[in-house]
């Protein structure tokens, strides 16, 4: 697809801290995984990949806002844009050495999600959209949500909450309640994939609560431009405001919200 230039702008970004990424990776599988010395290499990593996207993005358009996950917010000269950016998400992954990670951009207008990149560099797999331009995979490949239409042939992807998040219990019913009615449930671990393995037709849904913006915000719209349904875990939520979002095709959505929202 022949995007705008500021699309352009995000996957040449997106491509320059993937090859910055793609060299730490390959010394972080060497590391002894331990909480300090992996964990500090990878913190590195990811303080690295930011700012080349932050000098890339910023260097071109200087007058936007930002918001990422590792260096906070700053305020642009126009109000109305901002950059929202997650460097490297599947940090855990890329920590233990598997190749399932992203970065990934946003572009916000007036409070919408204009852009969005999600960027696989150990794959080289690129997922990008703009509004209403439809999603696309690298070059070419235009991207559709799956065609089926019952849960019991659905894959569907979620995050297991860990460590001090609050939401293990919420997700464990969800579980005991899907799992029997569908064909299987992936927890791959990097929230921006998920949302756009939906996009792609890879999954069927995905759901998950306690993200972050800068988690979601890309694959939000890619999902959506590939025909995806997007809304809370709780019906009329906004996703990108409290972090729980609930996504499938068209076909299956109200069968599996009804499920995961136990109505």
């Amino acid at each position: 697809m022949q995007g705008s230039a500021n699309l352009n702008i995000m996957i040449k970004a997106a491509r320059k801290a993937g090859r910055s990424l793609v060299k730490d990776f390959r010394e972080v599988e060497n590391l002894q995984v331990s909480m300090k010395g992996a964990g500090d290499f990878v913190s590195r990593a990811d303080i690295a990949a930011e700012a080349i996207l932050k000098e890339e993005l910023l260097g071109a358009r200087p007058n936007y806002g930002w918001l990422g996950e590792e260096g906070g917010g700053q305020d642009g000269t126009d109000p109305t844009r901002r950059w929202i950016v997650d460097p490297l998400d599947g940090t855990t992954n890329f920590l233990h050495g598997l190749p399932h990670w992203a970065i990934s951009i946003a572009l916000e207008h007036k409070g919408q999600i204009v852009a969005g990149v999600v960027f696989d560099p150990a794959k080289d797999e690129m997922f990008y959209a703009e509004k209403g331009s439809g999603a696309w995979l690298n070059d070419s490949r235009r991207l559709r949500v799956s065609g089926r239409t019952r849960l019991i042939e659905a894959i569907f992807a979620t995050g297991v909450p860990f460590a001090a998040k609050k939401t293990l219990p919420a997700t464990l019913k969800d579980l005991a309640r899907l799992m029997p009615e569908c064909a299987g449930v992936r927890r791959f671990g990097a929230a921006a994939l998920d949302l756009a393995y939906v996009a792609a037709g890879r999954y069927d849904g995905y759901w998950e609560r306690e993200l972050h913006i800068w988690d979601i915000a890309a694959g939000y719209l890619i999902a959506q431009e590939a025909g995806a349904l997007v809304d809370g875990v709780r019906e009329g939520q906004d996703p990108l405001e409290s972090g729980s979002l609930l996504c499938a095709n068209n076909a299956i959505f109200d069968g599996f919200a009804k499920v995961i929202r136990d109505v």
